[in-house]
């Protein structure tokens, strides 16, 4: 089983996210900063290929296995946008109350605010693990015309989750993560842990 997993991330909400969700099983998590992994690129157009680069990189950099997410917000309106860019929507360095001001600019003559967060979560057991294990997560909900609540981070302030009527941003953190896109993948991520070959990692 594995011993020590390395979260390939530097966003401190991503990170206690996962570190909550991982927290039912015997697996000692690290982030990444502790081996001042530097960030990974992210040029690809898909959310499985930034999250694979980034697994990698965390892997190559501390020779532990390495979890990590790329998860972004796609909209019905905007083809899928902003999608793997959703952290820099509104450019660089990464600022997400600018983020949801140009979100709310765009969507602004647009009657279809119909949403989804999107997350694709790959675990690998070395850097070159020709097997990494993939779990993805889809919440559907729709984008509010002004912001709600102050929990979450990111558009959590504009999503709002379809079967409860709330913002993300809104809701208590246990139930986002039961109900969340990243929630979802680690459960599945989960399951996939538990059924790896009983060897030391």
């Amino acid at each position: 089983m594995i011993k020590k997993l390395v979260i390939a991330s530097g966003n401190k909400g991503k990170l206690l996210e996962i570190q909550a969700l991982l927290s039912p099983i015997n697996i000692e998590v690290l982030p990444q900063s502790l081996f001042n992994v530097p960030e990974a690129a992210e040029p690809h157009c898909t959310f499985i290929e930034n999250a694979l680069a980034k697994a990698r990189n965390a892997s190559l950099h501390t020779g532990l296995p390495a979890l990590a997410d790329d998860s972004g917000l796609c909209l019905e309106a905007l083809d899928g946008s902003p999608g793997v860019h959703s952290a820099y929507f509104a450019g660089e360095p990464r600022d997400d109350e600018k983020n949801n001001v140009l979100l709310l600019k765009v969507l602004k003559d647009h009657y279809n605010r119909f949403a989804h967060y999107y997350c694709c979560m790959v675990l690998v057991r070395r850097h070159d693990d020709p097997q990494p294990l993939i779990a993805e997560g889809v919440w559907s909900g729709a984008i509010l015309k002004k912001p709600r609540g102050q929990n979450g981070f990111g558009y959590d302030p504009l999503f709002m989750d379809n079967k409860t009527g709330k913002s993300v941003a809104e809701l208590p953190v246990e139930i986002k993560n039961k109900i969340s896109h990243r929630g979802q993948a680690m459960r599945k991520m989960l399951l996939l842990i538990e059924n790896l070959p009983n060897t030391e990692v």
